[in-house]
Protein backbone atom coordinates (compact mmCIF):
# COMPACT_ATOMS: atom_id res chain seq x y z
CA UNK A 1 0.00 0.00 0.00
CA UNK A 2 1.62 3.45 -1.01
CA UNK A 3 0.23 6.74 0.34
CA UNK A 4 -0.79 9.10 -2.17
CA UNK A 5 -1.23 13.18 -2.06
CA UNK A 6 -2.13 15.13 -4.85
CA UNK A 7 -4.56 18.28 -5.75
CA UNK A 8 -6.05 18.76 -9.06
CA UNK A 9 -7.31 22.06 -10.13
CA UNK A 10 -8.11 23.56 -14.18
CA UNK A 11 -5.19 24.03 -15.40
CA UNK A 12 -4.59 28.48 -15.99
CA UNK A 13 -1.92 30.99 -16.96
CA UNK A 14 -0.34 32.91 -14.51
CA UNK A 15 -1.93 36.19 -14.34
CA UNK A 16 -1.96 38.17 -10.81
CA UNK A 17 -5.64 38.37 -9.54
CA UNK A 18 -9.57 37.74 -11.63
CA UNK A 19 -12.08 39.90 -12.05
CA UNK A 20 -13.23 39.29 -8.10
CA UNK A 21 -9.61 40.19 -6.88
CA UNK A 22 -7.59 43.35 -7.73
CA UNK A 23 -4.19 42.35 -8.84
CA UNK A 24 -2.32 44.87 -6.84
CA UNK A 25 -4.66 44.35 -3.40
CA UNK A 26 -3.78 40.89 -3.75
CA UNK A 27 0.12 41.67 -4.58
CA UNK A 28 -0.15 43.91 -1.14
CA UNK A 29 -1.95 40.87 0.78
CA UNK A 30 0.81 38.37 -0.61
CA UNK A 31 3.70 40.70 0.61
CA UNK A 32 1.25 41.29 4.26
CA UNK A 33 0.58 38.07 5.33
CA UNK A 34 4.27 36.91 4.13
CA UNK A 35 5.66 39.81 6.20
CA UNK A 36 3.44 38.65 9.48
CA UNK A 37 5.53 35.01 8.92
CA UNK A 38 8.78 36.96 8.81
CA UNK A 39 7.68 38.71 12.72
CA UNK A 40 6.40 35.53 13.86
CA UNK A 41 10.08 34.15 13.04
CA UNK A 42 12.07 37.67 14.63
CA UNK A 43 9.67 37.70 17.81
CA UNK A 44 10.29 33.81 18.53
CA UNK A 45 13.91 34.49 17.82
CA UNK A 46 14.30 37.38 20.32
CA UNK A 47 12.93 36.06 22.98
CA UNK A 48 14.17 32.45 23.04
CA UNK A 49 16.21 30.95 25.76
CA UNK A 50 18.37 28.34 23.55
CA UNK A 51 21.51 28.90 21.75
CA UNK A 52 20.02 26.56 18.78
CA UNK A 53 16.23 28.66 18.72
CA UNK A 54 18.19 32.56 19.01
CA UNK A 55 21.71 32.01 17.46
CA UNK A 56 21.23 28.94 14.48
CA UNK A 57 17.56 30.07 13.90
CA UNK A 58 16.44 26.67 13.60
CA UNK A 59 12.52 27.47 13.76
CA UNK A 60 10.04 28.08 10.84
CA UNK A 61 6.92 29.97 10.78
CA UNK A 62 3.86 30.35 8.48
CA UNK A 63 -0.08 31.26 8.11
CA UNK A 64 -2.78 29.12 6.96
CA UNK A 65 -6.44 29.86 6.11
CA UNK A 66 -9.58 29.03 7.72
CA UNK A 67 -9.15 25.32 6.20
CA UNK A 68 -5.62 24.76 7.16
CA UNK A 69 -4.07 25.31 3.90
CA UNK A 70 -0.79 27.35 3.71
CA UNK A 71 -0.84 30.88 2.11
CA UNK A 72 2.58 32.01 3.66
CA UNK A 73 5.57 31.21 4.98
CA UNK A 74 8.33 32.88 6.55
CA UNK A 75 12.28 32.89 4.73
CA UNK A 76 12.96 29.99 7.17
CA UNK A 77 13.56 26.01 7.25
CA UNK A 78 12.50 24.17 4.05
CA UNK A 79 12.03 20.78 5.80
CA UNK A 80 9.53 22.32 8.55
CA UNK A 81 7.75 24.52 6.12
CA UNK A 82 6.55 22.02 3.66
CA UNK A 83 5.34 19.80 6.51
CA UNK A 84 3.80 21.86 9.03
CA UNK A 85 0.63 21.87 7.41
CA UNK A 86 -0.15 18.87 8.07
CA UNK A 87 0.48 19.33 11.56
CA UNK A 88 -1.91 22.34 11.39
CA UNK A 89 -4.52 20.07 9.92
CA UNK A 90 -4.12 17.63 12.42
CA UNK A 91 -4.56 19.76 15.42
CA UNK A 92 -7.47 21.18 13.69
CA UNK A 93 -9.26 17.64 13.24
CA UNK A 94 -7.97 16.75 16.71
CA UNK A 95 -9.29 19.51 19.08
CA UNK A 96 -11.96 22.61 18.78
CA UNK A 97 -9.80 25.46 19.03
CA UNK A 98 -11.12 28.48 20.11
CA UNK A 99 -10.22 32.04 20.27
CA UNK A 100 -7.14 32.46 22.82
CA UNK A 101 -6.09 29.21 22.42
CA UNK A 102 -3.43 27.49 21.19
CA UNK A 103 -2.44 23.67 20.02
CA UNK A 104 0.85 21.76 20.59
CA UNK A 105 1.90 18.94 19.25
CA UNK A 106 5.64 17.13 18.15
CA UNK A 107 4.31 13.83 16.75
CA UNK A 108 5.69 12.77 13.42
CA UNK A 109 2.93 9.94 12.58
CA UNK A 110 0.39 13.26 12.52
CA UNK A 111 2.33 15.97 10.43
CA UNK A 112 5.38 16.41 12.12
CA UNK A 113 8.93 15.77 11.31
CA UNK A 114 10.91 14.36 14.60
CA UNK A 115 10.27 14.53 17.81
CA UNK A 116 12.70 18.24 18.82
CA UNK A 117 10.62 19.70 16.37
CA UNK A 118 7.57 21.16 18.55
CA UNK A 119 4.48 22.75 16.17
CA UNK A 120 2.19 25.71 18.04
CA UNK A 121 -0.88 26.48 16.40
CA UNK A 122 -2.87 29.78 16.90
CA UNK A 123 -6.67 30.65 15.77
CA UNK A 124 -7.35 33.93 14.37
CA UNK A 125 -11.06 34.77 14.48
CA UNK A 126 -12.59 37.82 13.03
CA UNK A 127 -14.80 39.90 15.09
CA UNK A 128 -18.84 38.01 15.46
CA UNK A 129 -17.49 35.01 13.95
CA UNK A 130 -17.38 31.21 15.31
CA UNK A 131 -15.36 29.83 13.31
CA UNK A 132 -11.40 30.98 12.86
CA UNK A 133 -10.73 32.83 9.16
CA UNK A 134 -6.91 32.00 9.61
CA UNK A 135 -4.16 30.51 11.62
CA UNK A 136 -0.69 31.05 12.55
CA UNK A 137 2.12 28.38 13.69
CA UNK A 138 5.37 28.58 14.74
CA UNK A 139 7.99 25.50 14.72
CA UNK A 140 11.37 25.34 16.43
CA UNK A 141 13.82 22.59 17.01
CA UNK A 142 14.47 22.17 21.02
CA UNK A 143 17.87 21.26 21.73
CA UNK A 144 16.32 18.03 23.87
CA UNK A 145 13.01 16.28 24.09
CA UNK A 146 13.86 13.20 26.55
CA UNK A 147 14.71 9.78 25.01
CA UNK A 148 17.98 7.97 25.27
CA UNK A 149 20.23 10.38 24.18
CA UNK A 150 21.17 13.89 24.88
CA UNK A 151 19.99 16.24 22.67
CA UNK A 152 17.18 13.56 21.55
CA UNK A 153 18.96 12.71 18.33
CA UNK A 154 20.88 9.35 18.07
CA UNK A 155 20.19 6.00 16.85
CA UNK A 156 17.16 4.16 18.27
CA UNK A 157 15.03 1.22 17.55
CA UNK A 158 11.84 2.50 18.09
CA UNK A 159 10.43 6.11 18.44
CA UNK A 160 9.51 5.60 22.04
CA UNK A 161 13.44 6.18 22.75
CA UNK A 162 13.77 9.21 20.43
CA UNK A 163 11.61 11.48 23.41
CA UNK A 164 8.63 12.75 24.37
CA UNK A 165 5.67 12.49 22.12
CA UNK A 166 3.12 15.11 21.77
CA UNK A 167 -0.06 14.69 20.04
CA UNK A 168 -1.95 17.47 19.14
CA UNK A 169 -3.73 18.83 23.01
CA UNK A 170 -4.05 22.64 24.19
CA UNK A 171 -0.92 24.37 25.92
CA UNK A 172 -3.01 27.72 26.26
CA UNK A 173 -6.75 27.30 26.62
CA UNK A 174 -8.89 30.70 26.89
CA UNK A 175 -5.97 32.46 27.42
CA UNK A 176 -4.85 30.85 30.06
CA UNK A 177 -1.47 28.12 30.17
CA UNK A 178 -2.43 24.55 30.53
CA UNK A 179 0.24 23.81 33.43
CA UNK A 180 -0.36 20.61 33.64
CA UNK A 181 0.98 20.15 30.08
CA UNK A 182 3.17 22.22 30.53
CA UNK A 183 4.97 20.16 33.56
CA UNK A 184 4.10 17.02 31.92
CA UNK A 185 6.48 18.30 29.17
CA UNK A 186 8.90 19.78 31.43
CA UNK A 187 9.11 16.40 33.88
CA UNK A 188 10.61 14.75 30.69
CA UNK A 189 13.48 16.41 29.37
CA UNK A 190 16.71 17.13 30.70
CA UNK A 191 16.94 20.83 30.85
CA UNK A 192 13.80 21.82 31.83
CA UNK A 193 14.06 26.00 32.33
CA UNK A 194 15.25 26.11 28.87
CA UNK A 195 12.93 24.59 27.70
CA UNK A 196 10.09 26.18 29.20
CA UNK A 197 11.91 29.78 28.25
CA UNK A 198 11.50 28.82 24.17
CA UNK A 199 7.89 27.10 24.64
CA UNK A 200 6.75 30.47 26.28
CA UNK A 201 8.60 32.23 23.62
CA UNK A 202 6.93 30.11 20.87
CA UNK A 203 3.73 30.75 22.71
CA UNK A 204 4.20 34.81 22.58
CA UNK A 205 5.38 34.54 18.81
CA UNK A 206 1.79 33.00 17.78
CA UNK A 207 0.18 35.90 19.55
CA UNK A 208 2.58 38.34 17.68
CA UNK A 209 1.29 36.85 14.95
CA UNK A 210 -2.20 36.95 15.85
CA UNK A 211 -2.20 40.48 16.80
CA UNK A 212 -0.77 41.22 13.04
CA UNK A 213 -3.85 39.26 11.38
CA UNK A 214 -6.34 40.99 13.29
CA UNK A 215 -4.85 44.31 11.81
CA UNK A 216 -5.14 42.68 8.52
CA UNK A 217 -8.84 41.42 9.83
CA UNK A 218 -9.63 45.30 10.34
CA UNK A 219 -8.24 46.82 7.31
CA UNK A 220 -9.75 44.21 4.85
CA UNK A 221 -13.00 42.22 6.37
CA UNK A 222 -13.28 39.10 6.44
CA UNK A 223 -15.19 38.34 3.01
CA UNK A 224 -12.20 40.13 1.30
CA UNK A 225 -9.76 38.42 3.07
CA UNK A 226 -11.36 34.87 2.22
CA UNK A 227 -11.49 35.49 -1.54
CA UNK A 228 -7.79 37.04 -1.29
CA UNK A 229 -6.61 33.93 0.46
CA UNK A 230 -8.53 31.40 -2.40
CA UNK A 231 -7.14 33.63 -5.22
CA UNK A 232 -3.51 33.01 -3.86
CA UNK A 233 -3.62 29.70 -3.66
CA UNK A 234 -4.87 29.52 -7.21
CA UNK A 235 -2.42 32.46 -8.27
CA UNK A 236 0.54 29.79 -7.04
CA UNK A 237 -1.23 26.66 -8.96
CA UNK A 238 -1.13 28.69 -12.23
CA UNK A 239 2.21 29.94 -11.72
CA UNK A 240 3.39 26.12 -11.20
CA UNK A 241 1.23 24.99 -13.81
CA UNK A 242 2.90 27.36 -16.25
CA UNK A 243 6.75 26.23 -15.17
CA UNK A 244 5.92 22.51 -15.40
CA UNK A 245 4.71 23.53 -19.26
CA UNK A 246 8.35 24.40 -19.82
CA UNK A 247 9.73 20.55 -18.47
CA UNK A 248 9.44 18.09 -21.30
CA UNK A 249 6.93 15.82 -21.12
CA UNK A 250 8.34 12.23 -20.29
CA UNK A 251 9.46 10.38 -17.70
CA UNK A 252 13.04 10.34 -15.89
CA UNK A 253 14.09 8.52 -12.81
CA UNK A 254 17.18 8.90 -10.39
CA UNK A 255 18.36 7.24 -7.28
CA UNK A 256 21.06 7.67 -4.76
CA UNK A 257 22.34 6.08 -1.08
CA UNK A 258 22.72 6.56 2.70
CA UNK A 259 26.00 4.94 3.55
CA UNK A 260 23.65 2.74 6.24
CA UNK A 261 21.85 2.47 8.87
CA UNK A 262 24.31 3.33 11.73
CA UNK A 263 23.24 -0.79 12.77
CA UNK A 264 23.58 -2.50 9.42
CA UNK A 265 26.14 -1.48 6.85
CA UNK A 266 23.87 -2.02 3.97
CA UNK A 267 23.79 1.04 2.10
CA UNK A 268 19.63 2.63 1.68
CA UNK A 269 18.19 3.06 -1.92
CA UNK A 270 15.97 6.01 -2.37
CA UNK A 271 14.69 6.15 -5.88
CA UNK A 272 12.21 8.38 -7.66
CA UNK A 273 10.50 8.34 -10.91
CA UNK A 274 9.12 11.35 -12.16
CA UNK A 275 6.48 11.74 -14.85
CA UNK A 276 5.69 15.26 -16.71
CA UNK A 277 2.17 15.20 -18.15
CA UNK A 278 1.30 17.62 -20.87
CA UNK A 279 -2.41 17.80 -21.01
CA UNK A 280 -2.65 19.26 -17.54
CA UNK A 281 0.73 20.44 -16.92
CA UNK A 282 0.69 18.01 -13.99
CA UNK A 283 3.80 15.84 -12.74
CA UNK A 284 3.58 12.71 -10.48
CA UNK A 285 6.42 11.57 -8.10
CA UNK A 286 6.86 7.60 -7.69
CA UNK A 287 9.34 6.49 -4.80
CA UNK A 288 8.52 3.41 -5.68
CA UNK A 289 12.24 0.69 -5.80
CA UNK A 290 13.23 2.51 -2.26
CA UNK A 291 14.45 0.74 0.06
CA UNK A 292 12.11 -0.74 2.90
CA UNK A 293 12.39 1.15 6.94
CA UNK A 294 14.73 0.49 8.69
CA UNK A 295 15.99 -0.31 12.21
CA UNK A 296 16.99 2.73 13.34
CA UNK A 297 16.60 6.72 13.46
CA UNK A 298 17.04 7.57 9.60
CA UNK A 299 13.14 6.60 8.39
CA UNK A 300 11.35 9.43 6.91
CA UNK A 301 7.60 9.65 7.68
CA UNK A 302 5.76 11.01 4.55
CA UNK A 303 5.65 14.58 5.76
CA UNK A 304 9.37 14.68 5.34
CA UNK A 305 9.04 13.32 1.94
CA UNK A 306 5.98 15.72 1.09
CA UNK A 307 7.94 18.55 2.11
CA UNK A 308 11.44 17.79 0.30
CA UNK A 309 8.91 17.37 -3.15
CA UNK A 310 7.53 21.27 -2.17
CA UNK A 311 11.02 22.06 -1.92
CA UNK A 312 12.35 21.33 -4.93
CA UNK A 313 9.49 22.10 -7.25
CA UNK A 314 9.18 25.66 -5.31
CA UNK A 315 13.01 25.92 -6.21
CA UNK A 316 11.70 26.38 -10.04
CA UNK A 317 9.81 29.37 -9.44
CA UNK A 318 10.74 32.62 -9.19
CA UNK A 319 12.09 33.80 -5.71
CA UNK A 320 8.98 36.11 -5.15
CA UNK A 321 6.64 33.06 -6.39
CA UNK A 322 3.91 33.24 -3.14
CA UNK A 323 5.21 29.94 -1.44
CA UNK A 324 1.47 28.58 -0.14
CA UNK A 325 -0.28 25.30 -0.67
CA UNK A 326 -1.25 26.19 -4.46
CA UNK A 327 2.17 25.00 -5.76
CA UNK A 328 1.37 21.34 -5.14
CA UNK A 329 -2.06 21.34 -7.02
CA UNK A 330 -0.83 19.64 -9.85
CA UNK A 331 2.05 18.02 -8.11
CA UNK A 332 1.17 13.91 -6.87
CA UNK A 333 3.17 11.79 -4.65
CA UNK A 334 3.24 8.78 -4.38
CA UNK A 335 5.59 6.50 -1.65
CA UNK A 336 5.48 2.93 -0.43
CA UNK A 337 4.19 2.39 2.97
CA UNK A 338 6.71 0.91 4.97
CA UNK A 339 9.54 2.36 2.99
CA UNK A 340 12.25 4.63 4.41
CA UNK A 341 10.28 7.55 2.81
CA UNK A 342 6.87 6.75 4.28
CA UNK A 343 7.89 4.77 7.23
CA UNK A 344 4.77 3.34 9.87
CA UNK A 345 5.06 3.35 13.70
CA UNK A 346 6.84 2.73 15.83
CA UNK A 347 9.86 3.46 13.34
CA UNK A 348 12.39 5.82 14.94
CA UNK A 349 12.89 9.08 12.73
CA UNK A 350 14.87 11.46 14.31
CA UNK A 351 17.36 11.53 10.82
CA UNK A 352 14.58 10.88 8.49
CA UNK A 353 14.13 14.76 9.20
CA UNK A 354 17.64 16.08 8.82
CA UNK A 355 19.46 13.16 6.36
CA UNK A 356 16.70 10.98 4.41
CA UNK A 357 15.31 14.46 3.53
CA UNK A 358 18.70 15.79 2.09
CA UNK A 359 19.26 12.35 0.27
CA UNK A 360 15.48 12.57 -1.05
CA UNK A 361 16.61 16.57 -2.73
CA UNK A 362 19.78 14.83 -4.06
CA UNK A 363 17.48 11.86 -5.68
CA UNK A 364 14.92 14.48 -6.96
CA UNK A 365 17.44 16.99 -8.52
CA UNK A 366 19.14 14.17 -10.21
CA UNK A 367 16.33 13.19 -11.97
CA UNK A 368 14.91 16.85 -13.14
CA UNK A 369 18.85 17.40 -14.23
CA UNK A 370 17.69 14.92 -17.18
CA UNK A 371 15.04 17.06 -18.29
CA UNK A 372 16.37 20.60 -17.63
CA UNK A 373 20.29 20.13 -17.30
CA UNK A 374 21.32 23.72 -17.58
CA UNK A 375 19.26 24.69 -14.78
CA UNK A 376 20.46 21.95 -11.86
CA UNK A 377 23.01 22.07 -10.06
CA UNK A 378 25.70 19.14 -8.57
CA UNK A 379 24.65 17.71 -5.19
CA UNK A 380 25.39 19.43 -2.20
CA UNK A 381 26.88 18.31 1.21
CA UNK A 382 24.15 15.89 1.53
CA UNK A 383 24.26 15.79 5.08
CA UNK A 384 23.18 17.89 7.78
CA UNK A 385 25.76 17.01 9.91
CA UNK A 386 24.05 16.33 13.36
CA UNK A 387 26.55 17.07 16.51
CA UNK A 388 24.84 16.53 19.75
CA UNK A 389 26.76 16.70 23.10
CA UNK A 390 25.46 16.09 26.64
CA UNK A 391 26.36 16.13 30.05
CA UNK A 392 26.46 18.07 33.49
CA UNK A 393 28.02 21.68 33.02
CA UNK A 394 30.16 21.99 35.87
CA UNK A 395 29.69 25.83 36.33
CA UNK A 396 26.27 25.00 37.08
CA UNK A 397 25.97 21.97 38.07
CA UNK A 398 22.72 21.39 35.65
CA UNK A 399 22.53 19.11 33.08
CA UNK A 400 23.40 20.56 28.96
CA UNK A 401 22.28 19.20 25.51
CA UNK A 402 23.77 21.18 23.23
CA UNK A 403 22.91 20.18 19.48
CA UNK A 404 23.61 21.32 15.89
CA UNK A 405 24.44 20.95 12.42
CA UNK A 406 27.36 21.86 10.56
CA UNK A 407 27.21 23.47 7.39
CA UNK A 408 29.30 21.78 3.69
CA UNK A 409 29.67 22.65 0.51
CA UNK A 410 27.40 24.13 -1.84
CA UNK A 411 27.17 22.23 -5.19
CA UNK A 412 28.55 23.37 -8.53
CA UNK A 413 25.73 25.23 -10.29
CA UNK A 414 25.71 25.47 -14.48
CA UNK A 415 26.76 29.14 -14.25
CA UNK A 416 28.72 29.38 -10.92
CA UNK A 417 30.93 27.57 -8.43
CA UNK A 418 29.33 26.12 -5.37
CA UNK A 419 29.60 28.21 -2.25
CA UNK A 420 31.70 27.15 0.43
CA UNK A 421 30.79 26.66 4.27
CA UNK A 422 27.02 26.94 3.78
CA UNK A 423 23.81 24.91 5.19
CA UNK A 424 22.08 23.83 1.61
CA UNK A 425 18.38 22.35 0.50
CA UNK A 426 16.38 20.90 3.69
CA UNK A 427 18.08 23.15 6.15
CA UNK A 428 18.37 26.71 6.15
CA UNK A 429 20.03 27.47 9.68
CA UNK A 430 22.78 29.52 10.66
CA UNK A 431 25.71 28.47 12.91
CA UNK A 432 26.38 29.04 17.02
CA UNK A 433 28.90 31.67 17.36
CA UNK A 434 31.88 30.48 18.89
CA UNK A 435 31.80 33.23 21.05
CA UNK A 436 27.89 31.73 22.11
CA UNK A 437 28.75 28.54 22.15
CA UNK A 438 31.96 29.04 24.81
CA UNK A 439 29.14 31.14 26.88
CA UNK A 440 26.47 28.55 26.75
CA UNK A 441 28.68 25.28 27.16
CA UNK A 442 31.39 24.11 29.08
CA UNK A 443 33.41 23.84 25.48
CA UNK A 444 36.38 25.44 23.86
CA UNK A 445 36.41 25.82 19.96
CA UNK A 446 39.59 24.48 18.84
CA UNK A 447 39.12 25.19 15.05
CA UNK A 448 36.43 26.80 12.68
CA UNK A 449 37.70 26.94 9.01
CA UNK A 450 37.15 26.12 5.70
CA UNK A 451 38.03 22.44 4.40
CA UNK A 452 40.13 23.46 1.48
CA UNK A 453 40.04 21.22 -1.75
CA UNK A 454 36.95 19.42 -0.01
CA UNK A 455 34.76 20.76 -3.21
CA UNK A 456 34.49 18.51 -6.61
CA UNK A 457 36.54 19.76 -9.49
CA UNK A 458 34.46 20.87 -12.85
CA UNK A 459 33.94 23.49 -15.19
CA UNK A 460 32.47 25.15 -11.87
CA UNK A 461 33.85 23.90 -8.36
CA UNK A 462 31.78 22.38 -5.41
CA UNK A 463 32.13 24.51 -3.01
CA UNK A 464 34.03 23.52 0.34
CA UNK A 465 32.93 21.76 3.43
CA UNK A 466 34.31 23.35 7.06
CA UNK A 467 36.38 21.76 9.78
CA UNK A 468 35.03 22.09 13.57
CA UNK A 469 36.96 21.25 16.31
CA UNK A 470 35.12 21.36 19.64
CA UNK A 471 37.19 20.42 23.29
CA UNK A 472 34.55 19.22 25.91
CA UNK A 473 35.98 20.46 29.12
CA UNK A 474 33.68 17.99 31.15
CA UNK A 475 33.53 13.95 30.84
CA UNK A 476 30.29 14.33 27.93
CA UNK A 477 27.98 12.07 25.49
CA UNK A 478 29.02 12.73 21.85
CA UNK A 479 26.23 11.84 19.36
CA UNK A 480 26.63 11.78 15.67
CA UNK A 481 24.18 11.15 13.07
CA UNK A 482 25.69 12.42 9.58
CA UNK A 483 25.78 10.46 6.26
CA UNK A 484 28.24 11.21 2.83
CA UNK A 485 30.81 9.39 4.56
CA UNK A 486 30.70 6.50 1.58
CA UNK A 487 28.44 7.92 -1.21
CA UNK A 488 30.12 10.87 -1.89
CA UNK A 489 27.84 14.23 -3.48
CA UNK A 490 27.78 13.89 -6.94
CA UNK A 491 28.96 15.97 -9.76
CA UNK A 492 26.75 16.84 -12.72
CA UNK A 493 27.94 16.80 -16.50
CA UNK A 494 31.26 15.81 -16.07
CA UNK A 495 31.85 17.18 -12.94
CA UNK A 496 33.82 15.45 -10.30
CA UNK A 497 32.19 14.30 -6.97
CA UNK A 498 32.99 16.76 -3.68
CA UNK A 499 34.54 14.86 -1.05
CA UNK A 500 33.15 12.73 1.66
CA UNK A 501 32.44 13.61 5.07
CA UNK A 502 34.69 12.48 8.31
CA UNK A 503 34.71 12.49 12.03
CA UNK A 504 37.24 11.73 14.54
CA UNK A 505 37.78 11.77 17.94
CA UNK A 506 41.28 12.74 19.47
CA UNK A 507 41.84 12.05 22.92
CA UNK A 508 45.04 12.70 24.59
CA UNK A 509 47.63 11.67 21.71
CA UNK A 510 45.33 8.90 20.23
CA UNK A 511 43.05 9.43 16.94
CA UNK A 512 40.18 7.45 15.91
CA UNK A 513 37.97 7.78 13.27
CA UNK A 514 34.17 7.28 13.69
CA UNK A 515 31.21 5.98 12.38
CA UNK A 516 28.74 8.62 10.69
CA UNK A 517 25.99 7.63 12.85
CA UNK A 518 27.12 6.20 16.70
CA UNK A 519 27.49 7.51 20.64
CA UNK A 520 30.41 7.48 22.57
CA UNK A 521 31.15 8.77 26.25
CA UNK A 522 34.35 11.28 26.08
CA UNK A 523 36.44 12.46 28.43
CA UNK A 524 37.38 16.11 29.83
CA UNK A 525 39.82 17.46 27.15
CA UNK A 526 38.38 15.09 24.45
CA UNK A 527 38.19 16.92 20.76
CA UNK A 528 35.43 15.84 18.43
CA UNK A 529 36.66 17.01 15.04
CA UNK A 530 34.33 16.97 12.29
CA UNK A 531 34.76 17.76 8.81
CA UNK A 532 32.20 18.00 6.02
CA UNK A 533 31.49 17.06 2.37
CA UNK A 534 32.25 19.33 -0.26
CA UNK A 535 29.92 20.23 -3.15
CA UNK A 536 30.03 17.90 -6.38
CA UNK A 537 31.67 19.92 -9.63
CA UNK A 538 29.58 20.75 -12.76
CA UNK A 539 30.85 20.59 -15.62
CA UNK A 540 34.09 18.61 -17.32
CA UNK A 541 37.07 20.48 -15.52
CA UNK A 542 39.59 21.99 -17.99
CA UNK A 543 42.69 20.26 -18.62
CA UNK A 544 44.53 22.79 -17.00
CA UNK A 545 42.06 22.57 -14.12
CA UNK A 546 43.06 23.13 -9.91
CA UNK A 547 41.81 24.42 -6.96
CA UNK A 548 43.51 28.21 -7.15
CA UNK A 549 41.72 28.51 -10.92
CA UNK A 550 38.38 28.45 -9.96
CA UNK A 551 38.18 31.06 -6.85
CA UNK A 552 34.58 29.97 -4.19
CA UNK A 553 32.05 32.50 -3.84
Amino acid sequence: MSLIIGETAAPGEAELGTPNVDPIELAIFKSATHSVAEEIGAALRRTSFSPNIKERRDYSCAVFDGQGHVIAMGDHMPVHLGSMPMSVRAAINALELGAADIAILNDPYTGGTHLPDITMVLPVFAPGETSPLLYVAARAHHADVGGFYPGSMGLCREIYQEGLRIPPVKIVQAGELNRPIMQLILHNVRTPGEREGDLMSQIGACRVGEARLQELIEKYGAPLIRRLSVELLDYSERLMRAELAKVPTGIVSAEDFLDNDGFANDPIRIKATITFSAPDRSVKIDFAGSSAQVESSINAVFAITYSAVYYVFRCLLPEDAPATAGLMRPITVVAPSGSIVNAMLPAPVAGGNVETSQRIVDVLLRALSQALPERIPAASSGTMNNLTIGGIDPRTGRSFAYYETIAGGMGARPTADGVSGIHTHMTNSSNTPIEALEYAYPFRVRSYTYRVGSGGAGKYRGGDGIVREIEVTTPARITLLTDRRIFRPYGLVGGEAGAAGRSILLSGTESRELPGKCSLEAKAGDVIRIETPGGGGWGAAPATSSPETSKQN
